[in-house]
């Protein structure tokens, strides 16, 4: 990449984030998070979810890109509103169906009940799990700020708010704007696609009928067209979203977007766009601009705080469901 052009996006990625910092697009997060929230009350939290993440992790480590994901979905005000688990629920909603590692998090909780009753939060586990996943999978670690509270309302039709792959650029960079998330948070996060894997529903589409045409998206690589059309045959069947280090927690997702060899049509749109492709080649030669400003993403979607949540919201006892009244 020249070296001009990666000075011209280096700039443009400290424009973005002193726009964050200065809040201007009027976002806030909670205050009342903290670092030392639970020094006092419980301070062998991350010790015990790092320990049972070791567990789960070394009997699969698939379950990494799963709680990430799952984070992810429920960020839409981080207060583990996805973990309730009852009909009309977020967690019962057709976008979230493939969505897995639930019964991490439930032991996980019983065990942080055990030694810490009624004080940690689900949704506070469930974004130190993402951190931990994260390292796991060979990612860069971050501190996690704790205080959230848990939501008591969780509805289907708020999981279907979440980017599902076929989305336009602009209806992405509106939703993440929204969220007090910015161009660079958007394209940071998608890197998130380096590991992990998608259903064959999601890209079908794009490998036989692209918007009606009964042929092939245009925009994919001959020879990955080819590959993905063997591996998709059932929509039921799972594919790899970096085809060409799937476990691995790199920069190659960005170098797939310059060989046309993105899995999801919102993946490969991000090379495409003019907006974010800068970005996108950026961080594809400059791993370590890559890993350290997937931490600082990864932090400010974990401090999106959803108001209701945050004023009427509670520490549950079961993350299945809300406590008794």
């Amino acid at each position: 990449m020249d070296q001009s052009i990666i000075v011209m996006v280096m700039v443009m990625m400290m424009m973005i984030m002193v726009t964050a910092v200065q809040g201007g697009n009027g976002y806030e997060y909670d205050d009342d998070l903290s670092f030392s929230y639970y020094h006092g009350s419980c301070p062998q939290l991350e010790r015990i979810i790092h320990n049972k993440m070791n567990l789960w992790l070394k009997n699969d480590s698939t379950l990494a890109p799963a709680l990430m994901r799952l984070h992810f979905h429920d960020c839409t005000g981080c207060d583990a509103s996805i973990l309730l688990n009852h009909k009309g629920s977020e967690r019962w909603a057709k976008a979230s169906k493939s969505l897995r590692g639930f019964q991490v998090i439930d032991d996980i909780k019983a065990e942080v009940e055990r030694k810490c009753p009624k004080t940690v939060s689900c949704a506070d586990i469930l974004t130190s799990v993402a951190r931990d996943a994260t390292v796991a999978a060979g990612g860069p670690f971050w501190m996690v700020p704790y205080g959230r509270k848990d939501g008591r309302i969780s509805l289907a039709k708020e999981a279907e708010s979440v980017p599902m792959g076929h989305e336009r650029i602009t209806e992405l960079i509106e939703l993440f704007q929204s969220k007090g998330l910015n161009l660079l948070d958007l394209v940071v996060l998608s890197g998130a696609h380096t590991i992990g894997r998608s259903t064959c529903d999601s890209v079908q589409y794009r490998l036989f009928n692209y918007k009606g045409t009964h042929k092939p998206d245009p925009s994919i690589d001959p020879k990955y067209l080819n590959f993905l059309r063997r591996k998709c045959r059932w929509a039921s069947e799972y594919v790899e979203l970096d085809a060409v280090s799937p476990k691995k927690f790199d920069v190659q997702y960005y170098k797939n977007l310059q060989k046309k060899m993105g899995l999801l049509s919102t993946d490969q749109m991000l090379y495409s766009d003019s907006r974010t492709a800068p970005l996108v080649s950026a961080f594809a030669s400059q791993p370590s601009v890559f890993l350290h400003q997937f931490a600082a993403s990864m932090v400010k979607l974990g401090n999106i705080q959803d108001y209701d949540a945050d004023q009427h919201g509670e520490v549950r006892l079961n993350c299945n469901r809300v406590n008794a009244a």
